[in-house]
């Protein structure tokens, strides 16, 4: 941990506004929370100012320059949680794979799975203190550095998107080769998908541990499975992750703290996703808010789901696409968010517009009438 003195995950500040959390637990608020995937991201100058001339996997290791991104969006706005600075690639990083950020491309990985006895070339133990620690001192420093003002998400990839990534090497507007090994090598698809599932486990529980107040599980790629491959691939995957997760939190005497998965493009198995354990469906901006209410029988808290390209429009617009969204989704049980993360050409005016909506026409639409 950088610095002289190394802060401890306890004795942290009291939380002052747990709006967020209630909203993810199902509890009554007094307005929607909001925040946003991507919050902290190159459409803030300061975060282009603070990343410069250093590689992004480096800031990543950085718990010192992860905290200081992480609080940027919450000194511009009111957002009601913060989620820490990461990327879910560094998961692939503990298992001994190399993962590079190429300017204009993207996260790519030199030297991808291509045959199944790749596989080998795996760490199958991973020390998840020791290869993801420094994520781990990141949710310490930060929750400190919130002191108490909106809690701290934490996160991880699910095991289908990352399987994804290590097969294509990269971005893929097809998923062909991850997806022909699901066709062509199921179980070997299984093993690898089964060794990503126990190391989430660890790594989510261990946010939990080093201060993480809720957790998302990011399904980013699920769009690229039909149904079918879907509940065979990624659904068992997905509700082993929050029982084993709360199982374990439990046996450690940790916060059973809220979970969300955001599956995006995966509306095809609302009714699923909404029994698999997790107390918070994340949507993307493809289905109806009353549509998606009605699928999952009011039994979980909903998030999300704003087109994020909706943020280019004049202030007065998002103004009135957020009061649609919100009557959509209703009062309670609901967290705003956009339907994806925010996008590096967005204006921070365009993004403060958005959250100011958000908290303007909910405490607007509880209020009698």
């Amino acid at each position: 941990m950088e610095g002289n003195s190394p802060l401890r995950p306890q004795d942290f500040p009291a939380l002052k506004n747990d709006t967020f959390l209630r909203a993810a637990r199902g509890e009554e608020t007094e307005y929607t929370p909001v925040w946003c995937m991507r919050q902290a991201g190159r459409y803030l100058p300061e975060f282009r100012e603070t990343r410069a001339a250093q590689d992004f996997f480096a800031t990543c290791r950085s718990p010192k320059m992860c905290c200081e991104l992480t609080l940027q969006p919450l000194r511009r706005f009111p957002l009601d949680a913060a989620i820490i600075f990461s990327d879910i690639l560094v998961v692939p990083q503990a298992l001994g794979m190399e993962v590079v950020m190429v300017p204009g491309k993207g996260p790519t990985f030199p030297e991808p799975l291509k045959e199944v006895e790749d596989l080998l070339k795996l760490r199958q133990k991973v020390d998840v203190l020791e290869e993801l620690g420094y994520v781990f001192q990141a949710i310490t420093l930060t929750r400190h550095s919130l002191e108490g003002k909106v809690p701290l998400i934490g996160f991880s990839g699910a095991p289908w998107t990352l399987m994804s990534y290590m097969i294509e090497g990269g971005g893929s507007n097809t998923m062909a080769k991850a997806k022909r090994w699901l066709y062509r090598h199921p179980e070997a698809s299984q093993r690898l998908l089964q060794l990503l599932r126990d190391i989430i486990v660890e790594y989510l529980v261990g946010q939990v541990a080093a201060g993480a107040q809720a957790l998302q599980l990011f399904e980013s790629h699920a769009g690229h499975l039909g149904p079918e491959q879907f509940r065979e691939f990624a659904l068992p995957h997905i509700r082993d992750i929050a029982k084993r997760v709360k199982n374990k939190l439990q046996a450690e005497a940790l916060p059973l703290v809220p979970m969300i998965v955001f599956a995006k493009d995966a509306h095809y198995a609302l009714e699923e996703l909404a029994q698999a354990g997790y107390e918070v469906i994340g949507l993307d901006w493809t289905i109806q808010p009353q549509a998606a209410r009605e699928r999952t029988g009011h039994r979980v808290t909903l998030q999300g789901n704003l087109d994020p390209c909706a943020l280019y429009a004049p202030k007065e617009k998002i103004g009135e696409l957020v009061k649609r969204m919100l009557e959509g989704f209703g009062t309670q049980r609901y967290i705003a968010n956009l339907g994806h993360g925010l996008y590096p050409d967005m204006s921070p005016e365009h993004v403060g517009a958005f959250v100011e909506a958000v908290h303007t026409h909910s405490r607007h639409l509880r209020s009698p009438s």
